[in-house]
């Protein structure tokens, strides 16, 4: 993989991340047709997430950081129950117990982490399947016919109202299936998660950035599997800079693509990226065939 390989890779994901049209299937579909090779597997792929993810933390700073400071005091506040527990028991004693849910933002940290649970174990069981399904060219032209089918759908969903004080932990649990799933090649991880959430009766805004925070466990945990192999991969210091070049490609193209999709997703602009899709997956199935 040369240096301008990455570059292009990292500014290939940076946009299709967030726009909803697969930044997995273009990023197979760009090894496979000028026949790249990173010489480490998914590592790369799973490093341009990381550099998306600075993206999110750069356009969502002041929610995460809430939420960061939120979760902790919920862990304090269990502890402090756990403490009133003891001392209810031992002395007979019916103090009152703090209530850990006390506003949105605790609301908010309880949803990724449901919606994280089975987007974890739907990754880790797939990665293998997910890696090989990287390196079939109509794997993605299939999934992204079938991204194409979900933004058809998305833009035709009436808005819904739900806020976190209002989403249930099933409809959270639902997403995060959704987002499991959307590791597949061709398959928008954006575009499945935020037809999700309109399916959901989610407010729109508030759609896409439930989907983009909750990505943010996901691709971390992602990354730090794959960094615990890297003792079974060789990497070079040139290899090094082509990742971290790709990395920053990756989180200034995406924060440039989150501002975006905030005003496509409220004015139901999906149809564009629908017929995108559409295009390409049809002509990699037809590619496929081709090449055969």
């Amino acid at each position: 993989m040369s240096f301008f390989d990455a570059i292009l890779m990292g500014v290939i994901q940076g946009l299709t991340e967030f726009l909803p049209v697969s930044s997995s299937g273009h990023l197979a579909l760009f090894k496979i047709l000028f026949d790249v090779n990173t010489d480490t597997g998914m590592l790369f792929d799973v490093l341009l997430h990381l550099g998306t993810v600075i993206a999110i933390f750069a356009a969502f700073y002041k929610d995460i950081f809430r939420m960061i400071g939120e979760g902790f005091a919920i862990i304090w506040d269990f502890l402090k129950n756990v403490k009133i527990f003891c001392t209810n028991v031992i002395g007979q004693k019916d103090d009152p117990y703090y209530k850990l849910i006390d506003n949105s933002y605790r609301k908010f940290v309880m949803l990724v982490i449901v919606s994280t649970i089975p987007t974890g174990i739907i990754g880790y069981a797939a990665a293998d399947v997910v890696e090989s399904a990287s390196e079939i060219l109509i794997i993605p032209g299939i999934f992204l016919v079938l991204t194409s089918v979900l933004l058809f759908i998305s833009d035709r969903i009436d808005s819904g109202s739900k806020t976190p004080k209002n989403v249930t932990y099933s409809n959270a649990f639902f997403i995060g299936i959704c987002q499991g799933l959307a590791t597949l090649p061709g398959l928008s991880r954006s575009g499945t998660t935020i037809t999700a959430c309109l399916l959901s009766n989610f407010n729109r805004k508030f759609a896409v950035k439930y989907s983009f925070i909750m990505s943010i466990p996901a691709v971390l945990g992602a990354v730090v599997l794959k960094l615990s192999d890297l003792s079974s991969i060789s990497v070079s210091s040139s290899d090094w800079a082509c990742y971290l070049a790709g990395i920053l490609c990756a989180a200034v193209i995406g924060y440039i693509c989150i501002k975006t999709m905030l005003v496509i997703v409220r004015r139901r602009k999906f149809t564009i990226f629908a017929v995108y899709c559409l295009i390409v997956g049809a002509v990699s199935i037809g590619g496929y065939f081709y090449m055969a």
